[in-house]
């Protein structure tokens, strides 16, 4: 006969399915059921024992567990009450119960904690905006290493010039300095994703540079609308130059400055970005200092993107 292999399961899947609670692919939850990855994720956290550490994603607990061997306290936040429920399980009773505090809800909807760290296994259809409430959340944290999506990771870190090259690694780039640390193939979780993982280190800039953040990434969201378009082409485009004249207005009035005779948005902006030799440049090849160079230009000239 035969040989049947023998399928080696993690014991706490093994409880839970017995329980019969099976993973939601909707929320994205992919639980790791490799020891050794989860022991490599919280090694590169580089943990200290008077961490505070932020871990969104629980899931059955198994990071959370190793977590909690190294840090002052974890806060976990957890979207599934089933899970919530296991994880309560799990700890009650044992000497690590105390460290640990748990939030139930949407992470996205949910007021960030204070913490020095943070780690997360997320569901990989809020990456991106989960990463930009965690580089805006005040006061600083020392770092995040994070599980992503492959293609989102290379996004994260990608050059002008690369293919990936987009609105988010610009973004991302100006508030932080992020590294990709490990691969993570799809057989590790229960249930597989269907795609290949990264894990990244994120380290905020501090301080951050001094911009308004949200007029920033009005400004990067126009040239980026086609990457391979000019400067020029993108910024005169109709519903660009009304924004930019509505703005315009209004800096004017509260400044108390007239608008200057004959004053035409599409001309203006034109000439802007000629006196910076600016017009004929393209977003997929333009790195973070030509991005605040474009943006001082029109704010120097009483434009504004938000």
């Amino acid at each position: 006969m035969p040989k049947v292999k023998s399928v080696k399961k993690n014991r706490q899947h093994e409880t839970i399915q017995k329980q019969g609670i099976h993973f939601n692919k909707d929320l994205g939850q992919h639980v790791l059921k490799n020891p050794l990855i989860v022991q490599s994720f919280v090694d590169k956290a580089a943990l200290r024992p008077t961490d505070v550490v932020f871990e969104v994603g629980p899931g059955t607990g198994n990071m959370t567990a190793k977590l909690l061997d190294k840090a002052k306290k974890v806060i976990a936040c957890e979207i599934d009450p089933r899970l919530v429920a296991e994880l309560q399980k799990r700890f009650q009773g044992s000497p690590l119960q105390s460290k640990l505090q748990l939030m139930v809800g949407d992470i996205l909807k949910t007021d960030l904690p204070f913490f020095d760290v943070c780690v997360a296994n997320l569901p990989y259809q809020i990456s991106s905006p989960f990463v930009f409430k965690l580089l805006l959340h005040r006061p600083f944290f020392r770092c995040a290493v994070l599980m992503f999506q492959k293609e989102f990771a290379d996004r994260l870190v990608a050059k002008p010039g690369d293919k990936l090259y987009c609105r988010l690694s610009v973004n991302t780039q100006l508030l932080a300095r992020i590294d990709r640390l490990m691969k993570v193939g799809k057989n590790n979780f229960r249930p597989p994703p269907k795609v290949e993982s990264r894990v990244v280190r994120i380290e905020p800039r501090n301080p951050p540079p001094p911009i308004n953040f949200q007029e920033w990434d009005g400004m990067v969201r126009i040239a980026f609308v086609r990457k391979n378009k000019t400067l020029s082409a993108a910024f005169r485009q109709t519903l660009v130059l009304e924004v930019l004249e509505k703005n315009y207005r209004l800096h004017c009035s509260l400044k108390n400055k007239p608008i200057p005779e004959g004053f035409v948005v599409k001309d203006k902006v034109e000439d802007i970005l000629m006196t910076i030799g600016f017009d004929q440049m393209r977003a997929r090849t333009m790195d973070i200092d030509d991005f605040l160079t474009l943006l001082h230009a029109f704010n120097s000239e009483g434009f504004h993107f938000a």
